[in-house]
């Protein structure tokens, strides 16, 4: 995770999602970065 995902993963993907984080938070659990792409998926980005 510190180092993201591999470059061959990355060239496989469709679509690629980031969730840009405070200063000082390295890394979110699947469980907050699910509830935040859903919640922009229901409720619209920006």
């Amino acid at each position: 995770e510190h180092q993201g995902l591999e470059p061959s993963t990355m060239e496989a993907l469709d679509v690629l999602v980031r969730i840009p984080m405070a200063a000082g938070v390295d890394s979110l659990n699947v469980a907050a970065a699910g509830a935040i792409a859903l919640y922009e998926i229901e409720y619209g980005v920006g």
